[in-house]
């Protein structure tokens, strides 16, 4: 009985022994709370509002404007900025300046939808993101967000905006354009995800945009305020498809357009940016994004038309955003939001909301643990091999044969044909031109008046005309001299078509006499070299058509292999 008795202690004072050790387990801590509320809990109210903007600034400007954007930061309290136009060690020198004076780190942000080029000079730059569509290997697209997201890092740069989700349904559509990946919904999620995959793994967050679709407009935001008069339905379907599908799967930001959308917000020309249904009933509950919520710039006249300034930022914060970029006049919107604070007519609740998931996102950013930019071979590290590798491996896999009758690509290069090369728009090409002689006797007729030019053409057996526009983002038809001198050369002679341009160049020509046509997107030196490797057989043309020409040539038609 007493052994019994003994052993029955021993257990209870065992078990009681472990209880004791669990107790005393740490409980972990979570970090970014701890650090977000140990500098909200120390805000005052102007540093609290001011975290709300992002302000433009410029590298390429005089000391009287980084002077205002350092008395911003001093005075205001402004929590980040986007850079505009300018060169790498500008930008860099002036980022740590604003951050030496900053009490709080301070949010960087960048338009480098097609990489940093698209804002600074001596960067790399990536196709634009029509070209990026026609490509099938989604990985291209993953290494290539990877990539900029660490020139990114290299800058001090913390948030991309970008991807554009836009699915260009309206070939006329003025703002978009090539700055998307297409017109099909699930080829533009797909490619979109593909890059915020790959630059969010490096630590820079991610902005879907333009909120809740500006593919379909005939206007240009930054001028006016566009109309999408499409059903709750149809929006819901193909506009809203991409944003679904990347709220679920973890993108870090989204940027909301200035549209007017009558089956969205019945208030009669109340931009989209700017109307809590869309942002708050739409955005936040009914789709459930709690993400960070961008205002696309507030100086474009789609916003800026509807009010003054500060009165813009005030309805646009009480809407539902987050971060009020590119305000018109930055002291007198923070004054206007902390007006209303103490009115009560914004809470604290409301403004703890965006100005915690502000710090949370710099927190997510590495800005808990800021470090300056170190500019020593800063040049070197952004424009390594491995961008131009990967440049060439996008264009190599997107430039698209949408014909070839009689498969008479490729040409042979020991071919005893003539050959002659005739040059349209205002593009150059000589890249292209040089390409093709390397690989066989072609002759330049570019240089013939149109009476000889036709004369001439008699006496060679096969023609390739190649269209090169100065400016590949232009979508619009091609010249209606251009477009009569194609047909017209087609009718007669064996012709090769390659546009180093938008596909929707060709939307008004007729295409059905052309013996090829090869879409070669973008008037770069290495998409022209490429395209004359196709045409000889040294490489396949990998690409489909990201968006339709015709109804001949709609979107994913392509000849895979010439």
């Amino acid at each position: 009985m007493k052994k019994s008795l003994t052993l029955i202690i021993i257990v209870i004072l065992t078990l009681g022994s472990c209880a004791k050790i669990t107790t005393k387990r740490p409980i972990p801590v979570d970090e970014r709370t701890v650090w977000v509320d140990s500098i909200y809990n120390t805000m005052s109210l102007n540093e609290k509002v001011g975290q709300l903007f992002m302000v433009s600034t410029y590298s390429n400007r005089d000391a009287a404007h980084s002077d205002s954007i350092q008395n911003l930061i001093k005075e205001f309290h402004i929590g980040g900025l986007i850079f505009f136009q300018g060169g790498p060690m500008r930008q860099a020198q002036q980022t740590n300046q604003y951050h030496s004076i900053s009490k709080i780190p301070l949010f960087i942000g960048v338009d480098g939808e097609w990489g940093l080029n698209m804002r600074l000079d001596s960067t790399a730059r990536y196709p634009y993101n029509m070209t990026l569509g026609a490509i099938s290997d989604n990985e291209i697209i993953e290494n290539i967000g990877k990539q900029i997201g660490e020139d990114c890092n290299r800058m001090g740069i913390h948030i991309n905006f970008a991807p554009v989700v836009d699915i260009n349904t309206n070939s006329k559509n003025p703002v978009i354009g090539v700055r998307s990946y297409g017109e099909d919904k699930v080829n533009v999620t797909e490619k979109a995800w593909a890059f915020t995959e790959g630059l969010q793994s490096t630590g820079v967050l991610a902005c879907a945009k333009h909120f809740p679709g500006h593919g379909d407009t005939d206007s240009d935001s930054h001028k006016t305020l566009p109309t999408v008069s499409f059903s709750k339905e149809r929006i819901d379907s193909v506009e809203l498809y991409p944003y679904k599908e990347l709220f679920r799967k973890g993108i870090a930001g989204v940027m909301v357009a200035h549209l007017n959308v009558p089956n969205l917000e019945s208030q009669e020309g109340l931009p989209s940016s700017l109307s809590y249904k869309i942002v708050t009933e739409l955005l936040k509950e009914k789709l459930g994004y709690d993400g960070l919520i961008f205002t696309d710039a507030l100086n474009m006249k789609g916003a800026s038309n509807y009010g003054q300034p500060g009165d813009i930022d005030l309805a646009a914060f009480k809407a539902g955003n987050d971060v009020l970029l590119f305000t018109e006049d930055a002291p007198r919107a923070i004054s206007k939001i902390m007006e209303s604070y103490d009115k009560n007519d914004v809470t604290e609740a409301r403004l703890s909301h965006s100005v915690k998931k502000i710090l949370m996102a710099k927190f997510d950013a590495g800005l808990n643990d800021y470090k300056p930019i170190e500019t020593e071979n800063l040049l070197e590290d952004l424009n390594k091999n491995e961008n131009a590798v990967l440049y060439k491996e996008a264009i190599q896999n997107a430039i698209t044969v949408i014909q070839n009758l009689d498969s008479q690509l490729p040409l042979n290069k020991n071919t005893k044909e003539k050959l002659a090369f005739l040059k349209l728009g205002d593009g150059s090409a000589d890249p292209f031109l040089k390409a093709l002689q390397l690989r066989g006797a072609i002759t330049d007729i570019s240089n013939l008046s149109k009476e000889k030019l036709i004369k001439e053409l008699k006496q060679y057996d096969r023609i390739i005309i190649g269209y090169h526009r100065k400016n590949s983002r232009i979508t619009n038809a091609i010249s209606e001299e251009d477009k009569k001198i194609i047909e017209t050369i087609a009718k007669d002679n064996k012709t090769i078509l390659t546009v180093f341009a938008s596909q929707y160049s060709l939307k008004e020509t007729d295409l059905k006499s052309l013996e090829s046509i090869i879409i070669s997107y973008e008037n770069t030196d290495v998409a022209n070299r490429i395209s004359a490797e196709i045409i000889f057989g040294e490489v396949e043309a990998k690409g489909t058509l990201p968006a339709s020409i015709s109804k001949s040539y709609p979107v994913h038609f392509g000849v895979l292999k010439p």
